[in-house]
């Protein structure tokens, strides 16, 4: 048998597997390779088979997809595939309770009274939190309402009596030009003129209606009051008829049936310009004499319209000077705030407090205002003393009702021989020898000083409407207090003598041992924020100072 012939009987054998083999086959020398074979098919035939081994088995449609079909061989070579798969444990994933399962669950006792007994103690709870709260609000103090008051018993007002001495253009507009320096003093009005074409004792040529071409024109006026009302400032219109003249307010006593005629179609006219008020001086004349004319006047003012629902001040200027004719004046005219003598004319300080008091009870702080100088008796610095501006100003910035002031009082302007002095406005970038840099800077301690207080009584409920208590008083002291609620309360306390120090010692249920300093018009003698006893208060010569300490119940 040729070579060729035992091969082709050899190869249906080798593509046949006997089921059960009882002996093994005998070992037989492997084929020789063919002729064309060589050393590097057999070596990249071995790796191929490496690499299918360590291929890992996967089930299910992927080996489907992998394995080979019935008609394929399953040796290669001599060599069976095989992919055995990587044992992982499936990972058990927690589905938790469909609706069935949760409803089953449910609706189970122990469920049901675990469910009642949580809604019992809630609302057990709820009723307890509701209960105390309601326990609070019964055993706590109740607050005071606030008064009602008006923008006048809000902060000081500024008299600019002469617009020409007021600014540099010596007309309305230089006084539209300075209201960014009135709001940073906490002005709430600006009291402006009088402005009206006035000859002196002549009421015949009396035009109220028409302003001085000194004092500018109307649209300056108008462009003023647009401008004031966009800062918060009130503008008030002094309206006296004859304010250049020597005989009285409302020229002689025939004339004044006539004038105050004329006042009320003037006041519709200027109400019509915007103005938030009218002063007057001289109602106690008016109104004794013309009654019925000036119960027109007033309802003209006070009462509001359509275009202007707001309440408008009607202040009165009169020299009395007792407190007890000031109450009666204030009584009979129905102006809303009255500005006399009452300050200035008391002899000393047992005085002051005790007009201050009397007109304090008898008509409450929402009808005073206060005031040292005018536009006849001269600024607060002439009228008082220069050295006594700062006890001044804490004075009628904290007394129960509304400061009135003059232009220039904020840096203690004196008059220098004439009621009109020129108004000092101060530049950084002025430069001064030594001794105008020393009154330059008295000038501007003098305004911090009335900024603060004005700042101070704009945020404080017991200075603005709180009670006034008097605690001590004597020819050169004053004590008093300023409370409110349950808000901070304020101490003040005068000096008046301008040699001698006062030892003052205050107790009383109402004080505690101790308050502090907030401001002093000698912060060397008293140190802002210093704590001082009340039992035994010291200031110097002609020093005050306000103290204030918390609502204790």
């Amino acid at each position: 048998m040729t070579p060729d012939e035992t091969d082709v009987e050899l190869q249906p054998a080798l593509g046949q597997a006997d089921p059960v083999q009882a002996d093994p086959p005998p070992v037989q020398d492997p084929p020789a390779p063919d002729a064309d074979a060589t050393e590097a098919d057999v070596s990249e035939a071995d790796l191929d088979q490496e690499e299918q081994e360590k291929q890992p088995m996967t089930g299910g449609a992927e080996r489907a997809a992998e394995a080979p079909s019935a008609g394929e061989e399953a040796e290669k070579n001599g060599a069976v595939k095989l992919k055995i798969p990587d044992e992982e444990p499936e990972e058990v994933k927690f589905t938790g309770l469909n609706k069935e399962e949760l409803l089953r669950v449910a609706g189970t006792p122990g469920w049901v009274r675990t469910r009642w007994a949580l809604l019992v103690v809630f609302w057990l709870g709820w009723l307890g939190m509701l209960g105390g709260a309601v326990l609070i609000i019964l055993q706590a103090p109740r607050c005071r309402d606030l008064p009602h008051t008006h923008w006048w018993n809000q902060g000081p007002l500024y008299r600019i009596g002469d617009v020409r001495a007021f600014s540099a253009a010596q007309n309305l507009k230089g006084v539209e030009q300075k209201l960014g320096r009135l709001s940073e003093l906490k002005v709430k009005g600006l009291i402006v003129g009088p402005i009206h074409v006035a000859p002196p004792d002549d009421a015949v040529a009396l035009r109220f209606e028409e302003i001085s071409a000194n004092a500018g024109n109307l649209e300056q006026f108008k462009s003023l009051v647009r401008a004031a009302h966009k800062k918060g400032i009130s503008v008030v219109l002094d309206l006296t008829p004859n304010y250049r003249g020597t005989s009285g307010p409302w020229f002689s006593s025939v004339s004044v049936t006539n004038v105050a005629e004329r006042l009320k179609s003037a006041l519709v006219f200027w109400m019509n310009q915007g103005i938030d008020g009218v002063q007057l001086s001289g109602v106690q004349r008016v109104s004794s004499v013309v009654p019925s004319l000036w119960t027109d006047i007033r309802a003209i003012v006070q009462n509001g319209t359509e275009e202007h629902p707001e309440n408008r001040l009607l202040l009165g200027v009169s020299d009395l000077s007792s407190p007890e004719d000031v109450s009666s004046l204030l009584s009979s005219s129905g102006v809303d705030l009255l500005v006399s003598g009452v300050l200035s004319s008391s002899v000393d300080a047992t005085e002051r407090a005790q007009s201050v008091q009397r007109l304090y009870s008898e008509h409450g702080q929402q009808r005073l205002s206060w005031s040292l100088g005018g536009r006849t008796e001269g600024h607060m610095a002439s009228v008082g003393g220069p050295d006594l501006v700062l006890v001044h100003q804490l004075l009628l910035l904290t007394l129960p009702g509304t400061p009135v002031f003059n232009y220039g009082d904020e840096i203690g302007l004196m008059d220098e021989g004439t009621r009109f002095p020129r108004m000092l406005w101060d530049s950084d970038k002025e430069e001064l020898n030594g001794t105008l840099q020393e009154e330059r800077a008295e000038r501007l301690s003098c305004r911090s000083f009335f900024r603060s207080l004005s700042e101070l009584r704009s945020k404080e409920r017991s200075l603005q409407f709180g009670d006034f208590l008097l605690l001590s008083n004597s020819s050169s002291s004053l004590v008093y207090l300023r409370i409110w609620d349950q808000s901070k309360r304020f101490l003040v306390a005068f000096n008046f003598s301008p040699d001698e120090s006062a030892s003052l010692q205050l107790s009383g249920a109402s004080l505690p041992r101790r308050a502090d300093v907030v401001l002093a018009t000698n912060s060397s003698f008293l140190p802002t924020d210093a704590s001082v006893d009340l039992q035994d208060l010291r200031l110097g010569p002609q020093q005050a100072a306000i103290l204030s300490f918390p609502y204790s119940g």
